[in-house]
């Protein structure tokens, strides 16, 4: 049996337990406050949402160049036949076009994935390709059981503004709702495409919950929820009504509840709190 290291990029927010549950490698996007610079991984969730909120100006944020991934892929490929590389939505960041640079470098058996979303909507798609993975299947059927997956995987989240979006450039086609955001929630979702959409508007985060959940159980109708995961960006209670709220309503135990990490965080900022569901 041929040997498929599984790959992800830290935008997929795994938990250190995943990573090891999953036997998932890891490459780091890195994250600039000024004059310093950090991997991805290398910053607490709780440390750089403090941070964040003291800075005078937006950190940076940037993605693995070519050569980081060259480095990365021959580690693995000395242990492994082939990889199977699954990474944050090309419509938001350059991340998988540094990946495809360096697989036509190699000339090796690297098989890259666009999951056309982001967070945990990234760690729904490598739960499914690492039991793929255990399940002896070659590559070529799971990267179509792959692609199936990622046509049925909803990602919905909420902000409290949409500042950190317009200043980091990742805005999508959100910015018509940026004219009557005064304390207003909008409720944000990565359509087929790996782009943000707007889904809704709410008036407070109670109602913008509310709203996630009103929107899920449109997406699910005619399919059947799998999995269920749920973040928050310096959020907790929020995120806890959010995970609850969804296990009722779908009756369902979201298998992971964790921070969004530094690097999607620049980008939504403190306040926000999202969940991403696999139909079948």
């Amino acid at each position: 049996m041929e040997k498929i290291a599984l790959v992800t990029d830290s935008t997929a927010d795994l938990t250190k337990e995943m990573q090891k549950e999953l036997n998932v490698h890891v490459i780091p996007l890195k994250l600039r406050f000024e004059d310093d610079e950090f991997n991805d991984s290398e910053m607490a969730s709780e440390e750089f949402y403090k941070r964040l909120a003291t800075s005078n100006s937006l950190p940076k944020t940037s993605q693995p160049s070519p050569d980081d991934f060259v480095r990365f892929y021959q580690q693995l490929l000395k242990d492994n036949d082939e990889i199977l590389s699954i990474h944050l939505s090309s419509g938001l960041s350059g991340t998988l076009n540094s990946a495809h640079i360096a697989k036509e470098k190699l000339k090796a058996n690297i098989h890259i994935v666009d999951s056309k979303t982001i967070s945990l909507g990234i760690g729904l798609m490598m739960i499914e390709a690492a039991e793929l993975i255990k399940k002896g299947l070659k590559i070529p059927e799971i990267l179509d059981k792959l692609s199936m997956a990622r046509n049925n995987i909803e990602t919905l989240f909420t902000l409290n503004t949409l500042e950190y979006l317009h200043k980091g450039g990742r805005i999508g086609k959100v910015p018509n709702l940026l004219g009557s955001l005064l304390n207003i929630k909008p409720i944000v979702r990565v359509n087929e495409n790996g782009i943000y959409v707007p889904q809704g508007i709410a008036r407070s985060q109670g109602r913008a919950l509310k709203s996630i959940v009103n929107s899920f159980r449109d997406l699910a109708r005619g399919r059947k929820s799998l999995r269920l995961v749920v973040a928050h960006g310096a959020a907790y209670q929020a995120g806890i009504d959010l995970k609850t709220a969804l296990e009722t309503a779908f009756n369902l135990k979201a298998s992971t509840f964790t921070q969004v990490g530094p690097v999607i965080g620049v980008h939504t900022g403190p306040g926000t709190v999202g969940a991403a569901i696999q139909f079948s």
